[in-house]
């Protein structure tokens, strides 16, 4: 099975995988795959995308259920690699909004692919899991 697999040609050729990696580029990819493989990060992408420049309170009521604490790390984080702009009015009380940068869009549009692929899947993987769980209960 695995030779046919080897031998056959996909739409994923183009994407293959160089032999030689540079280690800071894998370095990047694995520190911005844990952070946006975090929920909480891709929650409040998609909260800026939908919604444009938003409070801090307002982040966190549209995300739900974080903390004021885990707000302040994600968004901290996300401004850290340039994924969002915070921008401080100087007003009293202070009023602090948050918007998506430009690279944080492109972050969003890359990650489209990932809901595309479950809508697409979503049958598929129930069945899977169903499958899963009836042989676990034999078990």
């Amino acid at each position: 099975m695995s030779q046919s697999i080897a031998g056959e040609k996909s739409d994923e050729a183009s994407h293959e995988i160089p032999d030689e990696i540079d280690p800071a580029i894998e370095e990047l990819v694995r520190g911005i795959i844990g952070q946006v493989a975090d929920k909480w990060t891709m929650l409040i992408l998609e909260t800026l995308e939908e919604r444009g420049t938003l409070r801090f309170t307002e982040i966190g009521r549209h995300v739900g259920g974080i903390s004021q604490k885990m707000l302040t790390k994600t968004l901290r984080d996300m401004e850290r690699d340039g994924l969002v702009s915070r921008t401080v009015h100087p007003v009293i009380p202070p009023h602090v909004d948050y918007s998506l940068t430009d690279l944080g869009l492109s972050l969003g549009a890359a990650f489209c692919g990932v809901w595309i692929w479950a809508e697409k899947n979503h049958a598929t993987i129930e069945k899977a899991r169903a499958d899963f769980l009836a042989r676990q209960r034999r078990c």
